[in-house]
């Protein structure tokens, strides 16, 4: 295979690190944000004050996309510095580690919706559902460093 097609698939790997990362934040703020919505709307409803903490909520799989970033800046490094002998690593590390962390963001999201609509409701817990979201993120990181060493 030729030097140019392999630099193209580890850009393809790279690109995709991103790409899937940033999906999975879009999906988890999008979730997190519509239950934020319905829990204040709960709130407004039954004359109550709506807490404008559910925003960290909707917020938190936003940092995912910065992790699908470090990761796709590094394989862009070592693809400019010339590192094409392992371009299949390159091309399987962008896809499936963007697509784990792509995962944990989703499911941050999905954590952090329940959370709102808990927080909301009884106006407790916020703690307690912060470091539920930690622990779902912890995935995201680890997927991204154990990625970066074995490249």
């Amino acid at each position: 295979m030729d030097t140019t097609v392999m630099q193209v698939l580890g850009q393809v790997g790279a690109a995709a690190a991103l790409g899937l990362s940033a999906v999975g934040s879009a999906l988890g703020a999008g979730t997190a944000g519509m239950a934020a919505i319905g829990a204040w709307k709960k709130c407004y409803a039954q004359s109550k004050a709506a807490p404008f903490i559910l925003v960290t909520f909707i917020g938190a799989p936003m940092s995912q996309t910065i992790y699908g970033f470090i990761l796709m800046n590094n394989m862009l490094g070592k693809i400019g510095a010339g590192s094409v002998e392992k371009i299949g690593l390159m091309l399987g590390a962008g896809l499936l580690g963007g697509l784990g962390i792509g995962a944990s963001a989703w499911f941050q999201g999905k954590a952090g919706a329940a959370g709102a609509d808990a927080l909301a409701e009884t106006g407790q817990g916020f703690g307690n559902y912060l470091m539920t979201l930690g622990v779902v993120e912890t995935v995201a990181l680890l997927v991204m460093v154990f990625t970066l060493i074995n490249l």
